[in-house]
């Protein structure tokens, strides 16, 4: 598949009064043309970071860009000053936001804030961004898009507010949209409706997705492939078909477990996953997820093992996958 996104070593910290942290640390991941990613992972894992870091839209300072590459459609991102940034986001690069009502401006029509972005990137006179406003909310099944376009964001429901916002990024038909939590805060039928929408989008434009979420379930049946992140890391990345059938990484296979089912007795505890994810002021020599994994070695406190490839698509980092350990425990009937 042809290569619209090439993420390579990525590193984002962060300069607070206590010293540095480490917020993304050496990500790698590809994104192909018409493609599906998932970034999945709990809070405060670095997948907005590493969001926002494509679009260059965190604070500098306190946040900096410590090493890596972004490869966009050929170009390094990194090495584009902000009015070139200007140029590519909005227009090339789309990203809908958590909330939707703190990332509309609630001073502005909701089609005014479309028809600015219209003109902006694309040079549209007024009476033709206008028109083309009222073709993206129909898009989207906002109803009456005609009466709808000349409202504010807080006469919109939690869901048409987000459709909106999905408007608002397709509007100048961009190559790679970038979905932060775009379920968030949303019933599950207004979730389902939601990804039903992106999804019919993307075949319409054949644009690329990122989407970032905590909640598995939500991607299930919308991602090609997935990126497992931890602590800042890539713990496992894979096929969403193969990683949700054979997940290799504790991790992974703990995240899976917290997704609730409908099989479940209704007197059975949801499971969660014990502890906090570690302080990334003074990361882990090793495995990030050592301090809550139930099958963590010796050798996962202070090291953390290279991706051992499980498929040609799939592969994890974790001690218990690795060849060097497979091979100890044969030799040694069993033990590591």
């Amino acid at each position: 598949m042809e290569k619209l996104l090439e993420i390579k070593d990525l590193k984002i910290s962060f300069k607070t009064f206590f010293g540095e942290v480490e917020a993304v640390r050496g990500v790698t991941f590809d994104v192909g043309k018409k493609e599906t990613i998932a970034i999945v992972g709990e809070s405060g894992c670095g997948k907005s970071v590493t969001a926002a870091g494509i679009m260059q839209l965190l604070p500098m300072p306190p946040a900096f860009y410590k090493g890596g590459e972004i490869i966009f459609d050929g170009e390094n991102l990194l090495d584009k000053n902000e009015k070139e940034m200007q140029g590519i986001r909005g227009k090339r690069i789309a990203m809908i936001f958590q909330d939707p009502m703190t990332s509309l401006n609630p001073t502005m029509r909701v089609g005014d804030q479309i028809v600015e972005s219209l003109i902006k990137h694309t040079g549209m006179s007024r009476k033709e961004a206008d028109q083309k406003a009222i073709e993206m909310l129909e898009l989207v099944s906002v109803p009456q898009p005609e009466k709808r376009v000349r409202q504010y964001p807080h006469e919109f429901s939690g869901g048409m507010r987000q459709r909106v916002m999905i408007a608002l990024a397709m509007v100048c038909d961009p190559q790679l949209l970038i979905a932060d939590e775009p379920t968030t805060a949303l019933d599950v039928t207004v979730q389902a409706q939601i990804l039903d929408l992106m999804k019919d989008i993307q075949q319409k434009f054949g644009m690329s997705i990122i989407i970032i979420t905590h909640d598995l379930g939500v991607v299930a049946d919308v991602a090609d492939r997935l990126v497992v992140m931890y602590a800042g890391q890539i713990l496992e990345q894979g096929t969403t078909e193969e990683i949700f059938e054979n997940p290799m990484h504790p991790y992974t296979r703990r995240l899976l477990g917290s997704v609730p089912r409908l099989d479940m007795s209704k007197d059975k505890p949801l499971n969660s996953i014990d502890g906090t994810p570690p302080d990334l002021y003074i990361p882990p020599k090793g495995c990030s997820f050592y301090d809550r994994c139930s099958d963590a070695m010796k050798v996962c406190k202070e090291n953390l093992p290279d991706f051992t490839e499980h498929t040609d698509e799939h592969k994890s980092r974790c001690w218990l996958n690795h060849p060097m350990v497979i091979m100890k425990k044969d030799t040694r009937g069993g033990q590591a």
